[in-house]
């Protein structure tokens, strides 16, 4: 593709409305049940559901979520019981992030409307053309991350 073709393919702003309107649609949808917890506080149950016992920074490198955002939303879910902070046994004033059986709960409960929101947003690709989309995707963030320098 040369690059009067890729400047008219949009790329950037296509993955960008691509993203508002999933979140939009999910925040809808999670509104819509009634949930406790917002599409941004799944995420980080999610996260600790795949890894329990992380540390703030680990999780905020994950999500991609910025110390004070990411402070906020721990907080949020530590007050609603979904999460719980522990001291770290080996480092003084920091703390490993543990979901609690309520968070656990509240995950399971929320995972048939994610997995519809995710199912919703497919309809109409093959399972072919839905497994380019992704491997591209995956290469878009690996190119990226190369070249990208977050701090957290």
């Amino acid at each position: 593709m040369n690059n009067n073709e890729l400047l008219k393919s949009q790329i950037g702003p296509k993955l960008v409305t691509v993203g508002k309107l999933s979140r939009t649609f999910a925040i809808q949808r999670f509104s819509e049940c009634k949930y406790e917890i917002t599409p941004e506080q799944f995420t980080i149950l999610a996260v600790l559901m795949e890894n329990d016992g992380m540390y703030q920074r680990q999780i905020a490198n994950i999500t991609l979520k910025d110390r004070p955002n990411i402070t906020r939303l721990l907080n949020i879910l530590e007050k609603s019981e979904f999460i719980e902070r522990k001291p770290d046994t080996s480092k003084r004033k920091i703390y490993k992030i543990f979901i609690t059986e309520k968070g656990r709960e509240i995950y399971k409960k929320v995972v048939p409307t994610v997995l519809g929101i995710w199912q919703e947003s497919i309809t109409g690709l093959s399972e072919e053309e839905l497994n380019v989309c992704l491997k591209a995707l995956d290469i878009f963030r690996k190119n990226l991350e190369e070249k990208v320098n977050i701090q957290v």
